[in-house]
Parts: structure tokens; sequence; C-alpha cells
């Protein structure tokens, strides 16, 4: 569940069990707070795209690009059955959304946020 147009600047727990998510759009802090609900749809994204395939599949979907199971397939160098399992679970949990094209089914990013997400834990690593 991210928030297009924001960007994640910080998290933390508020002692009414809500979690506060500070975000910045066009330079000005909000804060937004989360319950319960949007929790677990929160962590239900996380873990859909918790597996280095599902990173892979999010990394060449990027600027809004559209591919097939084929064509994701040969760019990750994985069976396509694997491919397909992967963006099955992805497009489930709202992380993808396809669209079909004569016989072939394309599939895209629900929203370009997700990137910045990924950078950001890239980051915490370092």
């Amino acid at each position: 569940m991210l928030i297009s147009g924001f960007n994640l600047v910080y998290y933390g727990f508020h002692l009414t069990g809500f979690i506060y998510i500070c975000l910045t759009k066009t330079g000005k802090m909000t804060k937004i707070i989360l319950c319960a609900d949007e929790l677990e749809k929160v962590a239900s994204v996380l873990k859909a795209i918790s597996h280095p395939v599902r990173i892979s599949i999010i990394n060449a979907l990027e600027d809004g690009e559209k591919l097939t199971v084929t064509e994701l397939h040969n760019v990750l160098g994985v069976e396509q059955s694997t491919a397909s399992h992967h963006l099955g679970i992805m497009k489930d949990k709202g992380v993808l959304v396809s669209h079909r094209e004569g016989k072939n089914i394309y599939y895209s990013l629900r929203d370009e946020q997700i990137k910045t997400l990924l950078n950001c834990i890239g980051n915490c690593k370092r």
C-alpha cells in the first residue's frame, strides 16, 4: 500500500499501536497513521516482494515498462513457469497489474513507488 507521489522518510510506532509513516510530497512533511487493517496490507505487499526473483521482476519493470511472461523469463534467465508463478503472486497481492493485447498478457507495476521502497531497503544495508 504505497501512496503515489510520496517518498518514504521515516517510520515508527505510536503508543496506540498505530504506525506513523512520515512522507514528503513536494518538500512538505506529512504524517499518516495506519490502522491494523492497513498494516496488514503493507505487510502483505512486503511479503509479496520478499523474494530475489520478484525483486528482479520489479527491477525489470522500471519506468512504466510492460513485459510478458516470455520476455521476463528471457530477461531474468529463469524458467517460464517460475516467472509465471512469481508474477501471479505479485498480481494477487496488488503489486502488479496486467492487461491483454491479443494473445499476450503484459505485466507492469501498479505503483512505481515500490521501486523507491526497494531502493530505500537497499540503502539500509550499506
